[in-house]
Protein backbone atom coordinates (compact mmCIF):
# COMPACT_ATOMS: atom_id res chain seq x y z
CA UNK A 1 0.00 0.00 0.00
CA UNK A 2 1.37 3.38 -0.97
CA UNK A 3 0.95 6.26 1.40
CA UNK A 4 0.24 9.74 0.11
CA UNK A 5 2.68 12.32 1.42
CA UNK A 6 1.01 15.34 2.93
CA UNK A 7 2.67 18.62 3.79
CA UNK A 8 3.40 19.26 7.46
CA UNK A 9 0.34 20.18 9.48
CA UNK A 10 1.21 23.89 9.59
CA UNK A 11 1.11 24.00 5.77
CA UNK A 12 -2.41 22.52 5.55
CA UNK A 13 -4.19 25.66 6.68
CA UNK A 14 -5.80 26.86 9.88
CA UNK A 15 -7.44 24.54 12.38
CA UNK A 16 -11.12 25.46 12.55
CA UNK A 17 -12.24 27.21 15.72
CA UNK A 18 -8.75 28.13 16.94
CA UNK A 19 -7.59 31.74 17.25
CA UNK A 20 -4.91 32.80 14.77
CA UNK A 21 -2.37 33.37 17.54
CA UNK A 22 -2.89 29.81 18.80
CA UNK A 23 -2.62 28.14 15.38
CA UNK A 24 1.14 27.37 15.72
CA UNK A 25 0.46 25.58 19.01
CA UNK A 26 -2.35 23.50 17.49
CA UNK A 27 -0.23 22.73 14.43
CA UNK A 28 2.72 21.58 16.56
CA UNK A 29 0.52 19.34 18.72
CA UNK A 30 -1.16 17.75 15.71
CA UNK A 31 2.25 17.30 14.06
CA UNK A 32 3.45 15.60 17.23
CA UNK A 33 0.56 13.14 16.99
CA UNK A 34 1.27 12.31 13.35
CA UNK A 35 5.03 12.03 13.83
CA UNK A 36 4.76 9.87 16.94
CA UNK A 37 2.38 7.44 15.25
CA UNK A 38 4.71 7.19 12.26
CA UNK A 39 7.80 6.73 14.44
CA UNK A 40 6.16 3.95 16.46
CA UNK A 41 5.11 1.85 13.44
CA UNK A 42 6.48 -1.67 13.83
CA UNK A 43 7.83 -0.99 17.33
CA UNK A 44 7.40 -3.90 19.73
CA UNK A 45 5.95 -3.62 23.22
CA UNK A 46 8.98 -5.66 24.31
CA UNK A 47 11.26 -2.75 23.39
CA UNK A 48 9.31 0.08 25.06
CA UNK A 49 11.46 0.30 28.18
CA UNK A 50 14.89 -0.32 26.64
CA UNK A 51 17.32 2.52 27.32
CA UNK A 52 19.91 2.69 24.54
CA UNK A 53 23.21 4.11 25.81
CA UNK A 54 21.48 4.66 29.17
CA UNK A 55 19.16 7.30 27.71
CA UNK A 56 15.41 7.58 28.19
CA UNK A 57 13.24 4.79 26.81
CA UNK A 58 10.61 5.17 24.10
CA UNK A 59 8.01 4.43 26.78
CA UNK A 60 9.28 7.37 28.84
CA UNK A 61 9.05 9.75 25.88
CA UNK A 62 5.49 8.65 25.09
CA UNK A 63 4.42 9.09 28.71
CA UNK A 64 6.29 12.39 29.04
CA UNK A 65 4.89 14.00 25.89
CA UNK A 66 1.35 13.25 27.07
CA UNK A 67 2.14 14.31 30.62
CA UNK A 68 3.77 17.61 29.69
CA UNK A 69 0.79 18.62 27.56
CA UNK A 70 -1.58 17.65 30.38
CA UNK A 71 0.35 19.50 33.09
CA UNK A 72 1.09 22.69 31.17
CA UNK A 73 -2.46 23.01 29.86
CA UNK A 74 -3.67 22.54 33.45
CA UNK A 75 -1.47 25.43 34.60
CA UNK A 76 -2.68 27.51 31.62
CA UNK A 77 -6.24 27.09 32.95
CA UNK A 78 -5.00 28.50 36.26
CA UNK A 79 -5.35 25.15 38.06
CA UNK A 80 -2.99 23.18 40.25
CA UNK A 81 -2.04 19.62 39.42
CA UNK A 82 -4.27 16.88 40.80
CA UNK A 83 -3.02 13.92 42.79
CA UNK A 84 -3.46 11.69 39.74
CA UNK A 85 -1.34 14.05 37.63
CA UNK A 86 1.38 14.09 40.29
CA UNK A 87 1.28 10.29 40.46
CA UNK A 88 1.55 10.01 36.67
CA UNK A 89 4.57 12.33 36.77
CA UNK A 90 6.27 10.08 39.33
CA UNK A 91 5.59 7.04 37.15
CA UNK A 92 6.96 8.45 33.90
CA UNK A 93 9.50 6.01 32.52
CA UNK A 94 7.90 2.97 34.15
CA UNK A 95 5.33 0.58 32.79
CA UNK A 96 2.12 0.42 34.81
CA UNK A 97 -1.41 -0.78 34.17
CA UNK A 98 -2.89 0.94 31.14
CA UNK A 99 0.43 2.64 30.36
CA UNK A 100 2.52 -0.33 29.31
CA UNK A 101 1.97 -0.99 25.60
CA UNK A 102 2.58 0.98 22.43
CA UNK A 103 -1.14 0.93 21.59
CA UNK A 104 -2.17 2.15 25.05
CA UNK A 105 0.42 4.93 25.15
CA UNK A 106 -0.53 6.12 21.66
CA UNK A 107 -4.23 6.13 22.58
CA UNK A 108 -3.49 8.15 25.74
CA UNK A 109 -1.42 10.64 23.73
CA UNK A 110 -4.21 11.00 21.16
CA UNK A 111 -6.76 11.65 23.91
CA UNK A 112 -4.52 14.27 25.50
CA UNK A 113 -3.93 16.07 22.21
CA UNK A 114 -7.68 16.05 21.54
CA UNK A 115 -8.28 17.65 24.97
CA UNK A 116 -5.55 20.23 24.28
CA UNK A 117 -7.07 21.17 20.92
CA UNK A 118 -10.48 21.51 22.58
CA UNK A 119 -8.93 23.78 25.22
CA UNK A 120 -7.25 25.91 22.55
CA UNK A 121 -10.66 26.39 20.92
CA UNK A 122 -11.92 27.77 24.25
CA UNK A 123 -8.90 30.04 24.86
CA UNK A 124 -9.66 33.67 24.00
CA UNK A 125 -6.85 35.84 22.66
CA UNK A 126 -7.30 38.34 25.49
CA UNK A 127 -6.33 35.64 28.04
CA UNK A 128 -2.91 34.92 26.55
CA UNK A 129 -1.04 37.50 28.66
CA UNK A 130 -2.73 36.50 31.91
CA UNK A 131 -0.17 35.48 34.52
CA UNK A 132 0.01 31.89 35.68
CA UNK A 133 2.13 30.06 38.24
CA UNK A 134 3.93 26.79 37.64
CA UNK A 135 4.47 24.06 40.18
CA UNK A 136 4.85 24.09 43.91
CA UNK A 137 7.52 26.78 43.59
CA UNK A 138 4.88 28.94 41.87
CA UNK A 139 7.28 30.02 39.13
CA UNK A 140 5.97 32.88 36.99
CA UNK A 141 4.60 32.33 33.50
CA UNK A 142 1.52 33.27 31.50
CA UNK A 143 -1.12 31.48 29.45
CA UNK A 144 0.67 31.94 26.11
CA UNK A 145 4.01 30.80 27.53
CA UNK A 146 2.55 27.63 28.98
CA UNK A 147 0.67 26.70 25.83
CA UNK A 148 3.67 27.42 23.62
CA UNK A 149 6.02 25.46 25.87
CA UNK A 150 3.70 22.44 25.82
CA UNK A 151 3.87 22.43 22.02
CA UNK A 152 7.62 23.07 21.89
CA UNK A 153 8.40 20.48 24.53
CA UNK A 154 6.27 17.85 22.79
CA UNK A 155 8.18 18.47 19.56
CA UNK A 156 11.53 18.21 21.37
CA UNK A 157 10.62 14.84 22.84
CA UNK A 158 9.24 13.66 19.50
CA UNK A 159 12.72 14.21 18.08
CA UNK A 160 14.28 12.34 20.98
CA UNK A 161 11.74 9.53 20.51
CA UNK A 162 12.73 9.27 16.84
CA UNK A 163 16.39 8.75 17.76
CA UNK A 164 15.60 6.26 20.54
CA UNK A 165 13.24 4.20 18.38
CA UNK A 166 15.71 4.24 15.45
CA UNK A 167 18.53 2.95 17.65
CA UNK A 168 16.37 0.24 19.25
CA UNK A 169 14.99 -0.89 15.89
CA UNK A 170 18.50 -1.00 14.40
CA UNK A 171 19.66 -3.13 17.34
CA UNK A 172 16.92 -5.60 16.35
CA UNK A 173 17.82 -5.59 12.67
CA UNK A 174 15.08 -3.20 11.56
CA UNK A 175 15.43 0.16 9.93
Amino acid sequence: MTSVHQPDVWLRGPIEGIDTLLQPIAHALLQTREDVHHIMEGFSDDWLWKKPAGRASAGFHLQHIRGVIDRLFTYARGESLSESQLQALKQEGQPYAGHDTVAALLALLDQQIDRAIAQLKQTPEESLREPREVGRARLPSHVAGLLFHAAEHSQRHTGQLLVTVSVVKAAHGLS
